[in-house]
């Protein structure tokens, strides 16, 4: 009998040591996803559902970080469900349809989950939206911008500009594409804009002029 409870008082110890082997793997797999996901948030980013952040401009079935003006676009607020990433593609469901998003240019400077968490955001911006004045309004349901909008604003019209150009937002202009051979530059003063550089097909094409 003896024997017996020798083996029995290993096999528990044994039984034991696993659960606190597992308990420890357990642990690091949650720092990791929190180290990964964010502090704020340690739901991986394929559960995220949300709204498009601002005017996700697309082609075909493909939203880029690059955001061409010339292309069509989700208006800002539009409902999105992200059902999975892989590497720098994010595979996600815009009202029932499915289509795809993900890095082109921005890779080096943020993460795949880091850039989805910017443009698919949990809160509506459309009662934001309307409590602008109309102009502002209207130029960003056109995807266009003028002088005097905020920060806040550009980003809501035309989105973020890619990473790879503009790593930092606080700087005195940020850099755009109205498609791969025409970009614009939007210089800020106090925060607003004060004037826009580009051609001049393309600053036509950008600048909201109330028509």
């Amino acid at each position: 009998m003896r024997g017996m409870n020798r083996k029995e008082s290993m096999a528990s110890k044994l039984h034991v040591l696993g659960v606190a082997i597992a308990g420890a793997a357990l642990a690091a797999c949650v720092r990791e996803g929190e180290t990964r996901y964010g502090d704020n948030d340690l739901a991986p980013a394929y559960m995220l559902s949300g709204y498009a952040c601002c005017n996700l401009h697309y082609e075909g079935d493909w939203i880029s970080d690059s955001n061409y003006a010339e292309l069509p676009y989700l208006p800002a607020g539009t409902p999105i469900k992200v059902k999975s990433i892989s590497g720098y593609r994010v595979y996600v469901d815009v009202e029932g349809r499915p289509m795809r998003m993900g890095l082109d240019y921005g890779r080096v400077q943020e993460t795949t989950e880091q850039w989805v968490r910017k443009v698919v955001v949990t809160e509506d911006p459309k009662p934001k939206i309307a409590s602008y004045p109309p102009s502002v309004r209207e130029a960003i349901r056109s995807s266009r911008l003028m002088k005097g909008m905020t920060k806040e604003q550009v980003v809501l019209s035309v989105g973020y500009p890619q990473t790879d150009e503009n790593p930092r937002l606080d700087v005195p202009f940020w850099r755009y594409w109205r498609s791969s051979f025409a970009p614009y530059s939007v210089h800020w003063s106090n925060s607003r804009v004060e004037k826009i550089d580009a051609d001049t097909d393309t600053l036509s094409f950008i600048i909201y002029t109330g028509r």
